[in-house]
């Protein structure tokens, strides 16, 4: 699974500082996602038309190896990748917010766009999630494959265990 940054992972916003130091705000419940689908064995990739520091240390801590930015040519870029990787395009996914991500999203099995991108995207996209992105769009997404290939329960289990002598509610 592969996802774009500004727009999806983040609100899309730009932040940039007097010296123009770029800085972006990620969501926890997004990283959490994308950490249970690792878990679960999926691969996952960040393919992003712009190049930032705070997507490669974002990628670092998340554990994320694929990171392509400055990609011009997402459809390119992830064709390659799954080349490597000797997967098809139907077990591909890709999640994007905006016309650039329509190629990539058109030729993969599954696509995603968070609750705030571009019309033309939702109307196009396999799913869209309630939430916009940055907001917990990924997180979503991750769920919904997990749920998919019934890994969720598994996934959701080691954080419903009952303390000793007190009952989950």
């Amino acid at each position: 699974m592969a996802f774009d940054i500004d727009g999806v992972m983040t609100d899309g916003s730009l932040y940039f500082t007097e010296d123009g130091r770029e800085f972006k705000a990620f969501n926890t419940l997004d990283g959490h996602g994308l950490k249970m689908l690792q878990k679960a064995g999926v691969e996952l990739a960040i393919i992003t038309g712009r190049t930032s520091g705070a997507v490669s240390a974002r990628a670092a801590n998340l554990g994320i190896r694929h990171l392509y930015q400055g990609a011009d040519n997402k459809l390119q870029c992830l064709g390659q990748l799954l080349a490597r990787l000797q997967l098809p395009w139907q077990a591909a996914g890709y999640m994007g917010d905006d016309v650039v991500d329509l190629p990539v999203m058109q030729a993969c099995g599954f696509s995603a766009a968070p609750a705030s991108s571009h019309a033309a995207v939702k109307a196009r996209a396999a799913f869209v999630s309630e939430a916009g992105g940055g907001r917990g769009a990924v997180r979503e997404v991750c769920e919904l494959i997990l749920a998919a290939q019934d890994r969720l329960d598994a996934a959701l289990a080691p954080y419903l265990q009952a303390a000793p002598g007190k009952a989950l509610l």
